[in-house]
């Protein structure tokens, strides 16, 4: 079976559907070489084709993308139907001028101390490739679909270029 995805470069496209979604899956290849995934909270995608995040500095998974900065992005909504899967390289750091930038109050439930907290690091996630599906989301658009395929026993092909595509940054 091909896949006939579209296939973009465009990152546009990606961040407006995740840009409500907020909380991410973030997976890891632990010390072990298990894969372990933790609940991130996007602060925002970057113009330089990236996702950024706040961690703290003492974390498991600073220390593990230092092993291997591989990592994957989980993107889920299934109130609005929308799901993405975002693979790329991860990088920690500290940057204080950033922090400020990036910051808002509602962070401060993982840092107390602030902006100037001294744990705090910009995890940083440069895009190598992504996927995302948003399948109809209105009860009628499911209710056709399943009686189409009930009729004719063929799956609905009417919305599936705008189901999934592929994503490749430059």
């Amino acid at each position: 079976m091909s896949d006939k995805s579209p296939v973009t470069h465009d990152l546009t496209q990606l961040f407006e559907k995740i840009k409500e979604v907020r909380m991410a899956m973030l997976t890891t290849t632990d010390e072990h070489g298990s894969l372990h995934s933790r609940p991130m909270a996007t602060i925002k995608p970057g113009e330089d084709q990236a996702l950024y995040f706040f961690t703290d500095s003492e974390s498991a998974k600073v220390f593990e993308i230092k092993k291997d900065s591989q990592v994957n992005l989980s993107y889920s909504d299934p109130s609005s139907n929308v799901y993405a899967s975002v693979s790329g390289k991860a990088n920690a750091y500290r940057d204080e001028a950033q922090i400020a930038e990036l910051w808002s109050e509602p962070m401060r439930g993982w840092f107390p101390k602030g902006k100037d907290d001294p744990r705090i690091n910009i995890l940083k996630i440069t895009i190598d490739k992504a996927e995302f599906w948003d399948s109809p989301s209105s009860l009628l658009s499911q209710a056709y679909a399943y009686a189409r395929a009930l009729v004719t026993g063929e799956r609905s092909k009417d919305d599936d270029v705008n189901q999934h595509a592929q994503v490749q940054p430059k």
